[in-house]
């Protein structure tokens, strides 16, 4: 039980990074526990009465969301101080020193050391990504710098990043590493700037061996942050420190960002970062199921990798949720029982899913052919290709099996569809233009299905 409690409670968490500034988390919330869960309360252990204070006063809203989004409905919480237990509960951090060289932890900032290369999952959608990271972590600032990871939200972007920096902090504890988000990044810069202690935020940045930057999309419209980003990245990348960046898009594909940023965020190994395939969804499934050590049968499994196809995370969370009714409930869990209790979650991803008729129609429009030419058994090259194409989409957008997809396109078998799919990626590998092409046509498959 008390497992499952630190796994629901780091899913939690999770949620709850996403809601409120990392250093207001990491002071606030880096100590506490759930101690106890039931169907109507919640009972969270905190290290003394002023962190039950300040987190009722402050945080106790995006707290509540948090456990909602995870629990699927919301217990009564309850906070006890931990009198005379308090060695189960971690102290709180020390305050950021003035100079980041004699940061906490040698310098480290910022990494959630939850997240490694051991506990990610790797399937073809993220096999680039997944070794150009580790090719980082062995040696940072002399392989691929910067690292400009891109996908879109709940794919492992952040975890990829944390995994990197944690790797290199076992590695040699000398590096000084720093996990921030850009809005982090742009409000601590702000600070600086009213308080007069640019110089403090320059040296905390600028001495950094390694700098793990999620989400710079948003650096997007504020001209001052970029300005003092750009000098930052030079100064770094001048000193063959390791820059890693995320976003939810190609740096190209940016709003209202500089060009010279733009320019600079592709000079290194840019690396996407695609919804899974059902083989992997599954293994990552089996992967967090066998660290939260409950029974959850093959079927209920295979249920949600099919039904939740396009976020990590909310397949992840869904997990939680079928965890903790079982955890609760002392049944074990079945489809019938737990399918109303993620309702939610299924349909939020439902609104992302396209049809094989969608993909057809848009392949042929963009390549100038009949929607028949899709289910045709012509074979000229100006066939065969778009249509290979389209069957590549039809198994990363749609749930179908191989089976279902080949009889969409004119009754082929499961062998064709396959080596279909391997050969557009083999093709995509080799030539980025078509690259684009093929991610163009996905994005907006997406974007219509989602409107």
């Amino acid at each position: 039980m008390k497992e499952q409690l630190e796994e629901i409670w780091s899913a939690i968490c999770g949620e709850l990074r996403q809601r409120i500034p990392a250093d207001a988390f990491a002071r606030w919330f880096a100590g506490a526990r759930l101690l106890e869960l039931g169907e109507k309360s919640a009972r969270v252990g905190v290290a003394n009465t002023i962190y039950q204070i300040w987190i009722e006063e402050n945080f106790i809203v995006p707290l509540k969301e948090s456990m909602l989004a995870v629990l699927g409905h919301l217990p009564a919480i309850q906070f006890q101080v931990a009198e005379g237990r308090a060695k189960d509960l971690p102290a709180p951090p020390p305050e950021e020193p003035e100079d980041a060289h004699n940061g906490r932890h040698h310098g480290v900032i910022g990494l959630n050391a939850g997240y490694d290369f051991e506990s990610y999952v790797v399937g073809s959608s993220n096999e680039l990504a997944h070794a150009a990271s580790q090719a980082v972590a062995n040696a940072p600032g002399k392989t691929y710098n910067p690292l400009f990871i891109h996908g879109g939200v709940g794919l492992g972007k952040t975890h990829l990043m944390h995994a990197i920096g944690n790797a290199v902090v076992r590695r040699g504890k000398t590096h000084k590493v720093c996990y921030v988000t850009s809005e982090q990044f742009t409000n601590e810069f702000i600070d600086a700037v009213q308080k007069g202690s640019l110089p403090r935020f320059r040296r905390k940045y600028r001495s950094l061996d390694v700098l793990l930057i999620d989400d710079v999309q948003f650096l997007g419209g504020k001209d001052r942050t970029q300005e003092e980003f750009f000098h930052t990245f030079n100064s770094l990348f001048d000193g063959r420190k390791q820059i890693v960046l995320s976003s939810d898009r190609p740096a190209s594909e940016m709003r209202d960002l500089e060009e010279r940023l733009v320019s600079r965020f592709e000079w290194g190994l840019s690396a996407e970062l695609m919804p899974p395939d059902i083989e992997t969804r599954i293994a990552i499934l089996r992967k967090k199921l066998a660290m939260m050590k409950v029974p959850v049968g093959d079927d209920v499994l295979y249920f949600l990798a099919q039904r939740i196809t396009n976020n990590v995370r909310r397949l992840e969370g869904a997990l939680l949720r079928v965890a903790a009714y079982a955890s609760l409930s002392g049944k074990p869990p079945t489809v019938e029982a737990i399918e109303p209790k993620l309702r939610d979650l299924l349909q939020e991803d439902h609104r992302h899913s396209v049809s094989i008729e969608a993909i057809q129609k848009r392949v042929a429009e963009l390549f100038d052919l009949r929607p028949s030419d899709m289910t045709s058994k012509k074979r000229p090259a100006s066939i065969a290709r778009p249509r290979q194409i389209a069957m590549y989409l039809a198994r990363r957008l749609t749930k179908s099996s191989l089976q279902e997809i080949g009889a969409a396109f004119g009754g082929r078998d499961h062998g064709t569809v396959l080596h279909a799919c391997s050969a557009v990626a083999d093709r995509i590998a080799a030539d980025s233009s078509l690259k684009q092409k093929v991610d163009y046509l996905e994005r907006e498959l997406k974007g219509t299905q989602a409107t």
